[in-house]
């Protein structure tokens, strides 16, 4: 990975424009972007290289969201990886399903660009920091952003996990 990006990011979407606004924000705080436009799309983009979290469309022709995530929750080599919901979608039994099937977090459209980058440094670092038991890199990366926001931390700061 350049030393200069904080992470690869797959950008799930059938419409083309939320790609690209998405990609560009993203790209933008340093991210690497991958995009798919579809259910299946993405699940090959997966197959081919892990990213460090999805965020994920709901509805979209053929496989949904919630489809895509179940997939990748229940295949070993993706379990864990941390998808946002990203929809339109705001009512609660919706969001709900979201988390129940594997969601970490949920963000409505139209988005906030600064709220959508928050959540995907502190969603990203906070899974991450799991799975290795370590605390995130002194003085950088995605938890140093997190706490310049005025955050209090994201649960695996010090012994790795609180």
């Amino acid at each position: 990975m350049n030393p200069t990006t904080t992470g690869t990011v797959l950008v799930v979407d059938d419409q083309e424009r939320n790609v690209q606004v998405l990609g560009t924000t993203l790209s933008n705080a340093g991210f690497q972007v991958m995009a798919a436009s579809g259910g299946q799309q993405a699940l090959k983009r997966v197959a081919d290289h892990v990213p460090d979290l999805v965020l994920l469309d709901i509805l979209m022709p053929g496989m949904d969201g919630f489809e895509v995530c179940k997939r990748l929750q229940s295949d070993p080599e993706t379990a864990g990886l941390p998808v946002i919901f990203i929809s339109a979608a705001d009512e609660g039994d919706v969001i709900v399903r979201a988390l129940a099937a594997g969601g970490v977090d949920y963000v409505t459209k139209p988005f906030n660009s600064d709220e959508l980058l928050a959540r995907v440094r502190t969603d990203r670092t906070r899974i991450l920091c799991r799975r290795s038991d370590l605390p995130p890199p002194a003085g950088g990366g995605a938890q140093a952003d997190h706490d310049r926001m005025g955050a209090v931390g994201s649960g695996c700061v010090g012994s790795g996990r609180r």
